[in-house]
C-alpha cells in the first residue's frame, strides 16, 4: 500500500469511529460525571449472608465436611492463602432447579437475571414460635392486604427469626428420634404462588433457616416443587429485618460451578432510597 492509500485508510477509520461514536451518544445512556453521589451511592446494601467459618456453620445433617485451612502463609510463602473444602450448600447459599430435578438447568444455565429479583419479606416470628409452623396462603394474603401485591417473579422470604440460632444445636432443633423441627413453607401456599404467578418462569422462596421446606418433611416437596425453570431457592439468610417487607432487591453471588447445583453465597440486599415526601 502506498503513502496515500494509508492515508486515506487513516481518515476512513477515523471517520468511522467518529460516526459510531456519535450513534452511541443518540441510543446508550449518558455516563455522568461524578459530582457527588450517584443512584448507585443512595442504595442502601444489607449483607444477607452469615460469615463461613467452619466453627460456626451450621451444616445440613449428612452434607460434606466444611474445612478450611491456611495453606500459604506471607513469612513462609510470600503470601496468604486459604483451602476452602466444602459442599455446594455451606452456610448462606442458593440452590438452582438441578438440585432436586434431573435434567434441570443447573448453576451454568441460569443468567444474572435470574439471580436478581425483587424481595418481599414476609415477618412469621411470632407464629413461628412454634418450630413446625408452616407459612400458609392466609399469611400471603394478609402480607398483600397491608402492603401489596408479591411481584410477578419475585424472591419470597419467610423472616422466621430462625436465624438467631445460628451456630447452635437450637438452629438443628433435633428431637429426642433425631428429627430436625425448623419452621417453612406449606406446601399449598407454593401452590398457590405458583398458581398465581407471583413464582414465575423466575423467582425463589427463601428462608433463614435450612430451606423453604418444614424440617419435618424429609421429602422436600416445596423445594421440588419451586426449582423448576429458572428459579431458585435462598437458604440460611440472616438480618432480614433490614430489609423493608416489600420494595428492595436480592442480588445472590457465588461461584457459578459447571453443572452447578448451586452455590455458597453472598446474597445481597438492596434497598432503595426512600421517595422524598411531598
Amino acid at each position: 500500500m502506498n503513502k496515500k492509500n494509508v492515508i486515506v485508510a487513516a481518515l476512513l477509520g477515523i471517520a468511522f469511529l467518529y460516526s459510531l461514536v456519535l450513534s452511541a451518544g443518540a441510543t446508550a445512556p449518558s455516563v455522568r460525571v461524578d459530582r457527588g453521589k450517584s443512584a448507585l451511592d443512595k442504595l442502601h446494601l444489607v449483607n444477607l449472608a452469615h460469615e463461613n467459618n467452619p466453627k460456626r456453620t451450621s451444616g445440613f445433617p449428612g452434607d460434606p465436611k466444611f474445612t478450611l485451612t491456611t495453606s500459604f502463609t506471607v513469612p513462609e510463602d510470600g503470601f496468604y492463602l486459604q483451602y476452602v473444602k466444602e459442599g455446594e450448600h455451606t452456610g448462606t447459599h442458593w440452590a438452582a432447579p438441578c438440585h432436586f430435578r434431573k435434567g434441570a438447568a443447573c448453576a451454568d444455565d441460569l443468567s444474572p437475571r435470574d439471580l436478581y429479583l425483587p424481595a418481599v419479606v414476609v415477618d412469621v416470628r411470632a407464629k413461628a414460635e412454634n418450630p413446625d409452623y408452616e407459612v400458609t396462603i392466609a399469611d400471603l394474603k394478609a402480607f398483600e392486604a397491608r402492603y401489596g401485591r408479591i411481584p410477578r417473579g419475585a424472591a419470597v422470604i419467610a423472616w422466621t427469626g430462625w436465624d438467631r440460632k445460628w451456630g447452635t444445636p437450637a438452629y438443628f432443633n433435633f428431637d429426642s428420634e433425631g428429627n430436625l423441627h425448623q419452621p417453612g413453607f406449606s406446601l399449598r401456599s407454593v401452590r398457590w404462588l405458583l398458581r398465581t404467578q407471583r413464582l414465575d418462569r423466575r423467582g425463589a422462596l427463601g428462608t433463614d433457616t435450612f430451606g423453604p421446606d418444614p424440617g419435618t418433611d424429609t421429602n422436600y416437596r416445596a423445594s421440588s416443587l419451586l426449582l423448576r425453570r429458572h428459579r431458585i431457592d435462598l437458604e440460611n439468610l440472616t438480618r432480614l429485618g433490614q430489609l423493608p417487607p416489600i420494595g428492595a432487591y436480592i442480588l445472590v453471588g457465588g461461584p457459578i460451578n459447571d453443572k452447578g447445583s448451586g452455590s455458597t453465597a453472598t446474597i445481597w440486599g438492596l434497598v432503595p432510597p426512600s421517595p422524598a415526601p411531598e
